[in-house]
């Protein structure tokens, strides 16, 4: 097994352990990718690791899936499946292998994972599909299924110098697509061809994939975070949300500037200084030892002291890595201490309804001193 998984492989095992499991369960997605860097895609064809404290992992797969774990150096056990033979036997050959519903011997010994009616096995909450929770049902009888968010979580919030890399490289590969789009976007183009025309320049640029698609929104439809791009011509003194994301080596970015086509209205230039300050208010904020939330108040005080507080509709900012939302996330009520090495965004906002919206977002980066911005896109008002 790679030296990197390895250490992976033995903090998970340690942090299961420290919360009364006997074994984990993970599906395709980035909790598998981060222990194996192994890649599926989800399908009616399901794909288990079972990761026990006190035994070898073991995989169940299909068996045209097995070429990718014989490449790798991830010490797994494999239990492949046909199309034909159908998942069901394998999965239970799997769970027999570590006894994870095997009857008490009345020897005192404990199996190697429990006595099945006893194990405790951790799962995804976010990513396991029912499909997988009745598979394990079936097969390790006994056996009660409980969240891991705690222990995988943890695991994933500080990065260390390879994961850095990736998102340096994502962010880089980000920003440049989006110089390159904006000298193109000019009034009457749609939301849906800038957005377009992003997701080829963040290719062309050397993005692996989209952390998510671009969102484009402009005008009335800027006013809703989380709008997506529509035919709408965009009209000149409107303000342009872009945010956006690539992905390199699995790890993603996402950034958010806000432009305008001609001449913005003086209220809403208003609030993009307003907006700018509270952005810069949460980077000044982070840094080691620092509750996650205090980077929340720092950055909505600002908004709420120019009087646009019912304006600013979401948290300031979320943990970013393998997925584009992890922990830590940046909110009130998370008394979190950031940590070194954990990287999230700052991205305050101000949405008024009918008009239109502001929004700035930065990648952020916890040092041992401080906290550094890993996105260096200009922040000052741009005028397309």
């Amino acid at each position: 097994m790679h030296k990197m998984h390895m250490e992976r492989f033995s903090r998970t095992i340690e942090q299961a352990a420290a919360h009364g499991l006997d074994a984990l369960a993970l599906v395709p997605g980035p909790n598998l990718f981060y222990l194996t860097g192994l890649s599926f895609h989800l399908s009616e064809r399901p794909i288990v690791v079972l990761l026990p404290v006190d035994a070898s992992p073991v995989i169940v797969l299909p068996a045209l899936e097995a070429v990718k774990v014989e490449q790798t150096t991830v010490g797994l056990d494999v239990f492949p499946y046909t199309d034909e033979e159908g998942y069901t036997p394998a999965f239970q050959r799997a769970c027999a292998s570590l006894a994870l519903a095997a009857p008490s011997t009345g020897s005192g010994h404990r199996p190697p994972t429990g006595s099945g009616q006893h194990c405790v096995i951790g799962v995804e909450p976010l990513q396991m599909r029912l499909l997988e929770v009745r598979l394990l049902e079936r097969c390790a009888p006994g056996c009660q299924l409980v969240p891991a968010e705690e222990v995988l979580g943890k695991l994933r919030m500080r990065k260390d110098e390879c994961e850095l890399e990736q998102m340096r490289r994502a962010i880089a590969v980000t920003e440049a697509a989006l110089r390159s789009t904006m000298r193109q976007v000019g009034a009457g183009m749609t939301e849906r061809e800038i957005a377009t025309l992003l997701t080829v320049e963040m290719l062309q640029a050397g993005g692996e994939g989209m952390a998510f698609s671009p969102i484009v929104v402009a005008g009335p439809n800027s006013a809703s975070p989380h709008a997506t791009p529509t035919d709408r011509p965009i009209q000149p003194g409107e303000t342009v949300i872009v945010d956006c994301g690539a992905t390199v080596g699995g790890y993603a970015a996402d950034i958010t500037r806000t432009f305008v086509v001609g001449e913005l209205e003086p209220e809403l230039a208003q609030v993009y200084e307003v907006v700018r300050a509270a952005n810069g208010a949460g980077l000044a904020a982070a840094g080691p030892g620092v509750p996650a939330e205090e980077v929340d108040w720092a950055a909505r005080a600002v908004i709420e002291g120019a009087g646009y507080g019912e304006y600013f509709i979401h948290r300031t900012g979320h943990g970013l890595g393998l997925e584009v939302h992890e922990r830590p996330f940046i909110v009130s009520g998370n008394q979190r201490p950031l940590e070194p090495g954990m990287t999230f965004t700052v991205e305050p906002g101000v949405y008024l309804p009918g008009r239109g919206g502001v929004r700035i977002e930065d990648d952020v980066l916890v040092t041992p001193s401080g906290a550094e911005s890993l996105t260096t896109f200009p922040r000052e008002f741009i005028s397309l």
